[in-house]
């Protein structure tokens, strides 16, 4: 699945580790994505509302469908996240996307994430590769 693929397959975007603060790239990203009509589900647990939305706490607290996890979180945390996500699918049966923003990698979170049914971005900005792709 290429790039263009996920961006004209999937509209749902839950966004983890979103901010608050508009000079953040976890806020700017996100808001520039639901500029081009896609629906943000931020995730944060120490924020209640971002670009106008309720956030949930976890993954598993978004009650909206997920068909992409954008993860806006330190790269060590990243297989914590995949195994989050692990259990959202199983319980959920949704999330088919995990896309980790540029500078954010971990290729044992690839291979969890791999070994699981995902497809899996890492290391890419949303807004950047959006530009380049649609």
């Amino acid at each position: 699945m290429t790039i263009k693929d996920i961006f004209q397959n999937y509209r749902n975007i839950a966004v983890y580790g979103a901010s608050a603060n508009t000079s953040k790239f976890a806020y700017r990203v996100p808001a520039f994505i639901a500029s081009k009509g896609y629906n943000i589900l931020p995730i944060n647990p120490a924020t209640p509302e971002i670009l106008g939305k309720k956030v949930a706490k976890t993954i598993m607290d978004v009650e909206e469908k997920i068909d992409i996890l954008n993860v806006f979180r330190p790269s060590d945390e990243a297989v914590g996240i995949v195994q989050e996500a692990i259990e959202r699918k199983k319980a959920k049966g949704d999330i088919e996307v995990i896309w980790l923003q540029e500078g954010i990698y971990n290729d044992e979170a690839k291979k969890l994430a791999l070994d699981n049914g995902f497809v899996f971005v890492q290391d890419k900005c949303m807004h950047v590769e959006y530009l380049n792709n649609m």
